[in-house]
């Protein structure tokens, strides 16, 4: 029951953002969009509460694959689209939230998923939106530039969340470790272009958060 409880409830939440982000995107377009991105990495909490099964898990996060690969190619849903369609990020992000539920449910440790989203999430989306508000040095790896301001904010959000769950979680050394995390996650949203950060960020910092353990 608790896992049909959860499709419900994760399919309300999941609209209420895509609706609200219409009254964000009032300043600005790019403001909708980073809404919709951090907010939604919130329903992994959901993933952890409600679900016990693999398949339960996956329903959603497999169904917004094709959607948000449907949306990308027709521009459905204008809120969490970029008009120069500039890469697959939307479909990354729901391909990541897929990957991480079969390989969590997989070894029955849902939780070590929680860290990647929410930086997936937090820190990307503000590192975003504060490089794009806040005057600093940009800089270039490959075809991808960034700003000093927006890397040293993915790396702060992705600092605290390392200390805070990697401490619930029983790390040792969790201080060294959740610099490393942070470290590594910086660096992997600096150098992934065209949204792959989207799966780079999630799927490593599981990693990294798996062996810490």
């Amino acid at each position: 029951m608790n896992n049909l409880i959860g499709i419900i409830v994760m399919s309300v939440y999941i609209g209420i953002i895509l609706v609200s982000s219409k009254f964000v995107a009032k300043f600005g377009e790019e403001a909708g969009r980073k809404y919709v991105h951090i907010m939604l990495a919130n329903v992994w909490f959901f993933i952890m509460y409600f679900f016990d099964s693999l398949i339960w898990a996956s329903i959603l996060p497999a169904a917004f694959v094709v959607i948000n690969a449907l949306s990308y190619k027709f521009n459905i849903m204008k809120s969490i689209e970029r008009e120069n369609n500039d890469g697959f990020g939307t479909v990354y992000y729901a391909m990541s939230l897929l990957i991480l539920c079969i390989a969590t449910f997989l070894i029955h440790k849902p939780a070590i998923g929680l860290l990647g989203t929410l930086i997936m999430g937090y820190g990307d989306g503000f590192a975003a939106i504060i490089g794009k508000k806040v005057k600093s040095p940009k800089y270039q790896i490959g075809n991808s530039k960034k700003s000093v301001a927006g890397s040293l904010t993915m790396f702060s959000i992705s600092l605290i969340f390392s200390l805070i769950i990697l401490n619930l979680l029983g790390a040792n050394y969790f201080i060294l470790k959740s610099f490393g995390i942070a470290v590594a996650a910086t660096i992997l949203e600096a150098i992934s272009i065209k949204g792959l950060d989207n799966i780079t960020v999630p799927i490593i910092v599981t990693l990294l958060t798996f062996f810490s353990l």
